[in-house]
């Protein structure tokens, strides 16, 4: 039996997750936007993978060029996401006015990101909205000088440590 729409999103705003920008390059056209769908998929080789939503720009645009980035996002870049996501209505093009560095696969990276992976894609699996890209990581990078940025219930959160004892 199938659940409602509503039902699931409701549900799912109570996980918590990082807030990442994807991004690609295809004939001389950049694309990104702001996802939530990431997560680390095997260490050997180093594989992640991404879920695009079909209708998105930035999925055509991953699917012919065949390489995406994820940049991590801090506390701070909030403007960043919202601008990533279309939230901002006064930026036609996204990518304009921001400092981006170029991949190694030529796909823009987010300067003042926590995080870096650069990657090539290696599969994909069809669903019925989305497309779930497994990408191999060639290229990764760290700037851990701040603390992520996390996403819960449709609001941005500071993460904040649980002190425990150990046994």
């Amino acid at each position: 039996m199938a659940i409602q729409s509503d039902v699931l999103r409701a549900t799912m705003r109570q996980w918590v997750t990082g807030v990442t920008v994807v991004t690609s390059a295809y004939d001389g056209v950049r694309a990104g936007m702001t996802v939530s769908s990431f997560t680390s998929v095997s260490l050997e080789p180093p594989t992640v993978l991404v879920c695009l939503n079909k209708n998105t720009f930035c999925h055509g645009v991953v699917q012919n060029a065949g390489i995406f980035a994820i940049s991590m996002l801090g506390v701070g870049q909030e403007n960043l996401s919202m601008r990533f996501a279309g939230l901002d209505p006064n930026v036609t093009d996204r990518f304009y006015g921001i400092e981006v560095e170029v991949a190694e696969t030529g796909a823009p990276l987010l300067a003042g990101a926590i995080g870096h992976l650069d990657c090539v894609v290696r599969s994909t699996h069809d669903t019925a909205t989305h497309t779930i890209f497994i990408g191999e990581v060639i290229y990764a990078d760290v700037q851990a000088n701040k603390p992520p940025l996390v996403y819960y219930n449709r609001n941005y959160h500071l993460l904040t440590a649980i002190e425990t004892t150990k046994p």
